[in-house]
């Protein structure tokens, strides 16, 4: 997922390509900041961009912005793998940065502490975001992140295949359904998606429960109990492929991009190697919904930039480099280069205009939310027993009730 759902996907996996869906190369720990001026206030910053170019860009972004308010900025970058615990770290020891990056799904965690200021005391503003983008960078109704750009996840299709065969792009469960049986050959499945174990597993499936109305917090409810079984059905049904139970988000493209899938479920990570397949002419849509009518709703990947509690002229210093980091103008520029989607309304938009196979992107985007936005602090254990129940479905070792029974006890327990 640039996007550090990606690299937390995978990470999630050890433990996409949320990045989700990739992670993080492999440098070790590195900081580098701008000489200031004599008395001038230095302020520090981490992230988990470890590798290039996305390290030096974003130094030299931390430190454009510290120039507009006097001030030098120190840029330190932990590898994904180890970022938490390093935060939980600077938490207990309260050594915090002034500004700090979080991938959203990790807030809830962090915010819980105390250890964050909430930004509508800093005076940031908010007015031009998409509010689904916004939500992300909320806990307990306090925004506490602003997250630059964001990506989802869509309906990815083979459009010589679909035309050859008669269909239109599916928009409704029984429209993927019927495209996904009719487009099985003995060469290619129909359809294919990542139900593998930790984070792209379960990201990859949400997009069916909340669309249908569930929650992740009542598994053994029939709006997931219903999702479910259309999801693995056509598993059982011989539409997907089993083996997507050991597939990552990047072995679903591969799939796809060699011509084994006619339709998938990924997210914009994926497009500039799309782009490069030599005689692939593919297309996507936002994912179908349950009836006609339906509104999507896809999980948000992103990561946030947040003000630790540093107190007074640090803070509000701190504050006013995450507002200058969330220009759209900056916000645009990232978007272009990362196929992710801006936050700010008008700069989504824009993006949709320069590069219209960003625009079930946007779309999506405006009506999605976070992934922890109903799980809060239980979100770790959530995924990883969703994720669980997901393959036992598909592999046949459990019923769709038994499969999620087992999850909710888990989750409750």
């Amino acid at each position: 997922m640039t996007t550090r759902f990606r690299r937390s996907a995978t990470l999630a996996a050890l433990a996409l390509p949320l990045a989700l869906l990739t992670a993080c190369g492999g440098s070790s720990d590195d900081a580098a900041g701008s000489e200031g001026s004599a008395g001038a206030l230095e302020l520090t910053a981490l992230d988990y961009y470890t590798d290039e170019p996305s390290h030096s860009n974003t130094q030299k972004r931390l430190s454009d912005c510290a120039a507009e308010v006097g001030a030098t900025i120190t840029q330190s970058s932990v590898p994904a793998a180890q970022y938490n615990a390093k935060v939980l770290q600077q938490i207990s020891t309260k050594s915090l940065p002034d500004v700090l990056m979080v991938n959203n799904p990790d807030l809830p965690q962090f915010a819980s502490t105390g250890a964050l200021a909430p930004l509508s005391e800093l005076g940031v503003d908010t007015s031009a975001y998409l509010p689904s983008v916004l939500e992300t960078g909320r806990y307990e109704d306090e925004l506490y992140g602003l997250a630059p750009n964001v990506n989802t996840l869509v309906l990815y299709y083979n459009k010589t295949m679909l035309q050859e065969a008669g269909l239109a792009v599916p928009t409704t469960w029984a429209e993927l359904e019927a495209a996904a049986a009719k487009l099985t050959t003995p060469d290619r499945y129909g359809f294919a998606y990542s139900a593998a174990a930790g984070t792209e597993g379960t990201w990859t499936f949400v997009p069916f429960l909340w669309s249908n109305g569930g929650s992740q917090l009542e598994l053994t409810a029939p709006e997931a109990q219903e999702a479910l079984s259309f999801y693995t059905g056509l598993a059982a049904k011989g539409y997907v492929s089993q083996s997507v139970v050991n597939w990552t988000q990047a072995d679903v493209k591969d799939q796809f991009a060699a011509g084994k899938a006619a339709m998938m479920i990924n997210g914009p990570w994926q497009i500039p190697s799309l782009k490069e397949t030599a005689g692939l002419d593919w297309a996507s849509t936002t994912i179908p919904v349950p009836q006609a009518g339906d509104t999507p709703v896809a999980p948000l990947g992103g990561e946030l930039w947040t003000v630790p509690r540093t107190g007074g002229e640090r803070e509000e210093a701190a504050a006013s480099i995450v507002q200058c980091l969330n220009s759209s103008e900056t916000q645009l520029e990232m978007a272009t280069t990362s196929n992710t989607v801006p936050s700010n309304q008008q700069a989504a938009q824009q993006l949709a205009q320069q590069q219209p196979e960003m625009q079930s992107i946007v779309d999506t985007v405006t009506t999605a939310q976070s992934l922890t936005g109903d799980s809060g602090l239980k979100w770790t254990k959530v995924s990883d027993e969703l994720a669980t129940a997901i393959a036992a479905v598909i592999t046949g070792q459990a019923s769709v009730p038994d499969a999620l029974q087992a999850a909710q006890v888990a989750i409750n327990g």
